[in-house]
């Protein structure tokens, strides 16, 4: 049985939330809070294998975690509400570039409950601060469909920039989707070209808002 006692490392802590990574344990609250979800979290994501729920998929998912930060590749977060110890989602900081880069992607997850509550505000924001400050990163990336528009709202409310939109970027719910693109870049290394860079952003952000809207209609025309 795998065991991390020894070298569990802190939580990060928020006002609201523990931050850790996953533990064989929480498989039954995990598996719960997904399910239970489903048809909430399955348009956003990558098609579920067959052996979503198993217990030996989740512990691979542990172990990959375990190894993953380790490795100084990947920090896998569990969303542990502090008032009742429940799990109510995940955040991930994942491919972790070193050298010129010092840089990483972030994706996350909530469980429909806890939706619209602050909790991955909260969540996201102690990452970040952790990535800048103690793991040296420079730069955080992050992408979603550009329906969502509660993950985008989630981004921009948390200082990430509008960078574009990538053609084909994932698989989501077995299609091949195309994602908007955002970043937060750590104030003291922040481009000289910022302002420029700031006001391309609101441009490009401008134009593709517009064929969004353009694409909608179309598709409600009868």
């Amino acid at each position: 049985m795998l065991s991390f006692r020894r070298s569990t490392p802190p939580a990060i802590e928020t006002e609201r939330l523990s931050l850790r990574l996953p533990e064989i344990g929480d498989h039954a609250a995990w598996s719960l809070l997904r399910r239970n979800g489903e048809a909430f979290l399955r348009p956003w994501e990558p098609t579920w294998s067959i052996d979503h729920f198993s217990r030996r998929s989740f512990r691979n998912r542990v172990y990959w975690a375990w190894r993953a930060r380790e490795e100084g590749k990947a920090l896998a977060l569990f969303l542990i509400r502090n008032d009742d110890r429940s799990l109510i989602g995940a955040i991930t900081l994942d491919n972790i570039r070193r050298g010129p880069s010092q840089s990483a992607q972030v994706g996350y997850w909530v469980g429909p409950r806890y939706a619209r509550q602050g909790y991955m505000r909260e969540a996201l924001g102690a990452v970040v601060t952790h990535a800048f400050v103690d793991l040296d990163l420079s730069r955080i990336e992050a992408a979603c469909l550009p329906e969502n528009t509660a993950s985008r709202a989630l981004l921009e409310g948390s200082d990430f920039s509008y960078e574009g939109r990538a053609l084909a970027y994932l698989q989501i719910n077995g299609r091949w989707r195309d994602h908007v693109l955002y970043a937060r870049i750590r104030a003291d290394r922040e481009s000289a070209d910022r302002e420029s860079a700031d006001r391309e952003s609101a441009d490009r952000e401008s134009a593709d808002r517009e064929v969004e809207a353009r694409a909608a209609r179309e598709a409600e025309s009868p």
